[in-house]
């Protein structure tokens, strides 16, 4: 495997998502493609629009 991903990423993202999710947000844009690496659908009930799957 190329890349690793650490835990403690993955929770702060969880948890800014899950912010902004309290603030009425009701999707999140994953604008940088690693992020579609570190955090999955699965993970949150936040609809996450991943950049790599729109602009392919």
């Amino acid at each position: 495997m190329f890349w690793e991903t650490l835990a403690s990423s993955k929770a702060q993202y969880l948890g800014i998502i899950e912010s902004l999710a309290n603030q009425g947000a009701q999707a999140v844009i994953l604008g940088c493609t690693e992020i579609g690496m570190l955090v999955n659908q699965a993970d949150t009930q936040v609809e996450r629009l991943d950049t790599t799957y729109i602009y392919a």
